[in-house]
């Protein structure tokens, strides 16, 4: 044991040195090249990795929408996480059929179910549009005429883009804050299917207890499968559609790796703030400690209300899902914050920037100001911040109000031109408008919804007790004792008719004058809600690009003096990131080894939820029937791992590959002590999680029979 810890220690030194230059970013396609990634360890030629044709390996890569899945099979098999397609499975499932806790699996095609309220994006490819955006601009503009402008500008190059094919789906992104724009482009498929979820006890193992930490054991995957109109062209459901074809999906791997190996994670990460100024980083820091409570209320409100009821339970299990998850990844953060000292590593940063800005006259004058100026507006922007605070908390707290909200908002944004509508209302994201419309009856239920309302207005009454300072639009609602509040509440709930999403639909086709005239207390409600919103929406778009503007100077600052040899903060597009597999040290006498093992699942068992290992798998590992999934050094299979690839939000589902570029795994989590590095990060701590693809593999088949998925991944 002694020479153990000697020897873990010193390949943990080792690793510590390989990784003091090591990524510290999400890059974009074309900024791969500018890598050496031959020299780092690259087995594969590079010029591979990304083709405008679309048959490289990030082609691959699928778009979820919040989420990451990845091609395995030439018939649209799609790999993502069990947590990504969550949605899928709990909207499936009733208390007959509850898919969350036992599993799905088809059988068969004609077995596939529809994962309501999916798409997925395959990558056609993306182009710099810099010069065509700033063209819009014109000099001594308003912010609000920049904010026009920029607006145009998205809908202009959107719309000219889509003409290509009835099926294109485009995104306009800016990145290093507004000093380069790129146009992505995707196939939009519209029809995706759930294949195979493991159940919870598996897919979830470790539950919220496990989440974000090291150790882990979960074997968080699910299988989808991505559908098209006979003639290839995306289609919405139907019993007609055949199985998507990719030009390129991924070849699994068997052969296993050792600590130290180059690996590497292509994917869509949401978002990080790593390029914020340090007032920036103050005030998410000063937010987050504020939303803690508020979270931890919620879901209490929402496990007690699910407590007696199972379709409660089941309704509200994506909402608490991601709540817990959210709340356990701003802990995280908070606690770097103050542990790793983050504000005043931020402000090093901040006065080299300075320091440079400063040291010459030119620069002073370009972009002296902009820091200054920043931190001058964040202040005036938390203020109008806080004159919709009670009005927001209100719309959060009911599906039913909300629902309402939207179909006011959206009758009254159809009546325009489609070029002059809010962008969310345009006529290419009406459909799926009209989709979440219906698939709300999946994620909640009309009487605890009628609870949340009452339990919200008592509980925003009891932190703004003063009535007169409440909205016009509010103040009768929330006027009186709390006995009156709940009384007032079940009369709205006794008599509108927008619990029914037959009738809200329905709703849509009407006018603003027709609709204003349906006697409904929801409505009338939204309706006053919304003439005190309009005021400080449309004041908040000429705020919002004032901020913008600076922003963009600040960071126009960095890029001069980085040379721009940076990648941008993730922002939902395709990027890459690279590290080697290795474990690390969280705090002292601590040793954390890359790779856990079936082993230790059964290890973890106590038969309950979260940590209830399914008999089957226990007797499977008692006999050693792994397969071809075992490692031959581990002497077991294997399941998770660690590298120190950059991953956040969005990333989850990404693939996970060897030197070689084939996949090992795939990305589900980041450390708890990682979490810090959306801001900043810190090498020796910066660790994603993948679940090991042969663990995938094992309870794919050994578990739960499925050797049809294996056959069609070509592994038998």
């Amino acid at each position: 044991m002694r020479h153990r810890i000697r020897f873990a220690t010193f390949v943990l030194i080792l690793g510590l040195v390989l990784i003091a230059g090591a990524d510290e970013g999400m890059w974009m396609p074309h900024q791969m090249k500018d890598l050496n990634l031959k020299a780092l360890g690259l087995q594969m030629n590079p010029d591979d990795l990304y083709k405008k044709d679309g048959t490289g390996l990030m082609s691959a890569v699928v778009n979820l929408g919040g989420g990451t899945g990845e091609f395995v099979s030439s018939e649209g098999l799609v790999l993502t996480n069990h947590h990504v397609a969550y949605g899928a499975v709990q909207r499936a499932s009733s208390k007959d059929n509850d898919y969350i806790n036992a599993g799905f699996l088809a059988g068969t095609r004609g077995e596939e179910i529809p994962a309501q309220g999916y798409t997925a994006g395959v990558l056609l490819g993306y182009e710099d549009v810099t010069a065509k955006v700033n063209a819009y601009f014109k000099p001594k503009m308003t912010p609000r005429e920049r904010y026009d402008a920029y607006d145009r500008a998205q809908k202009e190059l959107i719309a000219a883009a889509e003409k290509a094919g009835k099926d294109l789906r485009c995104t306009l992104a800016a990145m290093y804050s507004g000093n380069a724009y790129y146009l992505t482009t995707f196939k939009q498929i519209r029809d995706v299917r759930l294949v195979y979820a493991p159940p919870q006890d598996l897919g979830n193992f470790g539950g919220e207890t496990d989440n974000w930490m090291w150790p882990r054991h979960t074997c968080d995957f699910s299988f989808l499968r991505a559908y098209v109109a006979p003639d290839g062209t995306a289609a919405d459901y139907s019993a007609a559609n055949v199985p998507y074809k990719p030009k390129v999906w991924l070849k699994v791997s068997l052969d296993g790796f050792r600590e130290g190996d180059f690996t590497f994670v292509m994917g869509y990460p949401g978002r990080t703030y790593r390029n914020y100024a340090l007032p920036e980083l103050k005030a998410d820091q000063e937010n987050m400690a504020k939303r803690i409570k508020d979270i931890q209320d919620i879901i209490r409100f929402y496990e007690d209300a699910g407590k007696s009821d199972k379709e409660v339970e089941i309704r509200y299990a994506g909402q608490v899902k991601g709540l817990y998850n959210g709340l356990k990844n701003m802990q995280g953060k908070l606690e770097g914050f103050e542990k790793y000292d983050l504000v005043a590593r931020k402000a090093v940063q901040e006065k080299e920037l300075l320091d440079w800005i400063n040291a010459d006259p030119a620069r002073a004058k370009k972009f002296g100001g902009a820091p200054a100026a920043l931190e001058a507006f964040l202040a005036k922007q938390k203020a109008f911040g806080s004159r919709t605070e009670l009005l927001n908390g209100v719309l959060g707290g009911s599906t039913i109000l909300s629902q309402a909200y939207n179909i006011l908002r959206i009758v009254a944004e159809i009546q325009k031109p489609d070029k002059d509508r809010e962008q969310a209302y345009q006529e290419r994201n009406l459909p799926r408008i009209k989709q979440g419309i219906q698939l709300a009856e999946r994620g909640y239920v009309f009487a605890t919804d009628k609870e949340l309302l009452k339990w919200t207005l008592k509980r925003l009454k009891a932190a703004h007790p003063n009535e007169a300072k409440w909205p016009a639009s509010l103040k009768e609602l929330a006027a009186g004792s709390d006995a009156e509040i709940s009384a007032r509440v079940d009369a709205m709930y006794a008599t509108t008719s927008l619990g029914d999403p037959a009738k809200r639909l329905e709703l849509l086709g009407l006018k603003p004058a027709q609709l204003a005239a349906v006697d409904d207390p929801f409505l009338k409600l939204a309706a006053g809600m919304e003439q005190e919103l309009k005021g400080v929406r449309e004041e908040s778009k000429g705020m919002g690009r004032e901020g913008a503007d600076l922003k963009m100077t600040y960071e126009a600052a960095i890029l001069e003096m980085k040379k721009g040899t940076y990648p941008p903060d993730a922002n939902g597009t395709i990027r890459f990131t690279y590290g080697p597999v290795m474990g690390y040290q969280p705090r002292d006498a601590v040793i954390y080894l890359p790779q856990t093992t079936v082993g230790g699942v059964v290890e973890k068992d106590t038969g309950v939820f979260p940590f209830k290992v399914p008999a089957k798998v226990k007797d499977l590992w008692k006999a050693k029937d792994f397969g071809p999934y075992m490692d031959v050094r581990l002497k077991d299979v294997p399941a998770c791992f660690l590298n120190t690839t950059n991953v956040t939000g969005g990333s989850s589902g990404s693939p996970t590959f060897n030197a070689k570029g084939e996949q090992i795994g795939i990305i589900f989590d980041m450390t708890y002590e990682s979490v810090i590095g959306d801001y900043y990060i810190i090498p020796e701590l910066q660790r994603s999680i993948s679940v090991d693809v042969r663990y995938i593999l094992w309870v794919t088949d050994k578990f739960s029979g499925a050797t049809h998925i294996i056959k069609e991944m070509g592994l038998k």
